[in-house]
């Protein structure tokens, strides 16, 4: 049951007021208790005609596919029935608790709540005309009074009940999607650090949500702001997952998506082929990919590989969070399969590699910083011309004297011969692998 906010009690206590007042008008007129046993005779008769008059006038309840609607319908407009026969018997004015019972019924059926509330609309016509026959039937020498106090009678139990309903319809909503969004953090949380398949709760969690389902497949996207300070704004974060979902919403692309240590990670899932004897369908990565590019500029995205089960995923978180530090301004949507192989071990590597590096390292990279880098830029054009030392002058549009100047000043440093390969290989990777500040 959704726990009552102060308000809703304030708000329950005046309608409560002025449904008393309406009952005491009725008693004084001579209405109540006096009308109770002519609304019992006629009971069943007027739910029937509730019924029929609701169903008549709102499409909603025929056009439902859910076989309880109308069945529920029906019972509810029994309750109501029953409520007002003990109201008008002398009863005191209740908490209304089936009426909170029928709207968290209700929202756990996605029916829509303006449906009961028109529902409610319709049956004061009925249930008041119902009570007014009755009630003039014992104080028909004060008919005008009787028939005042009635219509306020019927408006305040109309008012009360529709207050009842639509607050605890809202209530329990938010309280089903506090709960779905728990189960959702929950699964994210567990494809997202792995499991074991011997765990048989998990187990039973992922199958439930559909995620042991055959002929799948997976793939993760981490997103960040191109400014990461950003990504300590909630609100930030949920509009670039906003934007993730709305850009995959028509493409039959599975997502679970949230926010862990500031960066928007997602866990997409899609068809991997329809049947065994299917071609498989076109990578999951390359589809996100498209629709992802149309994020904008602001924000930076790093895509995994496709992975066969939800046992591979941490691996594909590792993959999205490698592919994402490669992500630029220039080059905002990196898919991990395109990152190039040196690239990877560089950026894998370069840590391990500084502590290890020739004590001629340092010198490269002190007489490269005095030449406004022409050193290594010299390095990288003999590797783009396969050491052709022609083109890689024209590509530097220097001379091709000046480009074995060069190549003499390195040999002297380093003792290597950066017209060699193995030489200049080791001469390429000690220049990536310095440290930044070099």
């Amino acid at each position: 049951m959704a726990v009552n906010t102060p308000q809703r009690s304030v708000d329950d206590a005046l309608h409560a007021r002025g449904l008393a007042q309406a009952l005491a008008n009725l008693a004084h007129v001579g209405v109540v208790p006096g009308a109770a046993p002519a609304l019992e005779r006629t009971a069943a008769e007027v739910g029937r005609a509730l019924r029929t008059a609701i169903v008549d006038e709102i499409s909603e309840f025929s056009a439902s596919a859910n076989p309880e609607i109308l069945p529920e319908l029906e019972r509810h407009g029994a309750e109501h029935v029953r409520e007002i026969i003990r109201l008008l018997a002398g009863g005191a004015v209740g908490t209304f608790e089936f009426v909170r019972a029928h709207a968290r019924r209700r929202a756990e059926q996605r029916f829509p709540i303006e449906a009961s509330l028109h529902a409610y609309r319709c049956g004061h016509r009925t249930l008041s005309h119902w009570v007014r026959d009755a009630a003039t039937a014992v104080a028909e020498s004060n008919s005008e009074r009787v028939v005042a106090a009635v219509a306020d009678f019927s408006i305040e139990y109309t008012n009360f009940i529709s207050a009842v309903c639509a607050a605890e319809y809202v209530a329990h909503v938010r309280s089903l999607a506090e709960a779905e969004g728990d189960q959702r953090s929950e699964l994210l949380g567990i494809l997202l650090s792995g499991y074991d398949e011997s765990d048989g709760r998990v187990a039973r969690l992922l199958k439930r949500a559909g995620y042991l389902e055959q002929r799948q497949t997976y793939c993760v996207v981490a997103i960040q702001s191109g400014d990461p300070l950003e990504m300590e704004s909630p609100a930030r974060a949920q509009r670039i997952v906003d934007a993730v979902v709305a850009s995959v919403v028509d493409k039959s692309i599975r997502t679970l998506i949230g926010t862990r240590n500031n960066v928007v990670t997602g866990v997409f899932s899609a068809t991997r082929r329809i049947s065994g004897w299917t071609a498989p369908q076109a990578l999951l990565a390359g589809r996100l990919h498209a629709a992802l590019s149309v994020l904008g500029p602001a924000v930076l995205v790093g895509i995994s590989t496709d992975q066969p089960s939800t046992s591979f995923i941490p691996k594909a978180v590792r993959e999205a969070m490698l592919a994402l530090d490669f992500a630029t301004v220039a080059d905002r949507v990196v898919l991990y399969s395109q990152l190039p192989i040196r690239r990877l071990l560089l950026h894998r590597a370069a840590d391990y590699v500084q502590p290890a590096l020739p004590p001629w390292a340092a010198e490269l990279s002190e007489a490269d910083a005095k030449s406004a880098g022409d050193l290594v830029k010299t390095l990288r054009a003999l590797a783009d011309a396969d050491m052709n030392v022609q083109q890689a002058a024209r590509a530097l549009d220097v001379h091709a004297n000046t480009l074995y100047a060069r190549i003499k000043r390195i040999r002297e440093i380093t003792g290597r011969d950066c017209q060699r390969y193995h030489d200049l290989t080791e001469l390429l990777l000690a220049a990536d692998c310095r440290p930044a500040s070099g």
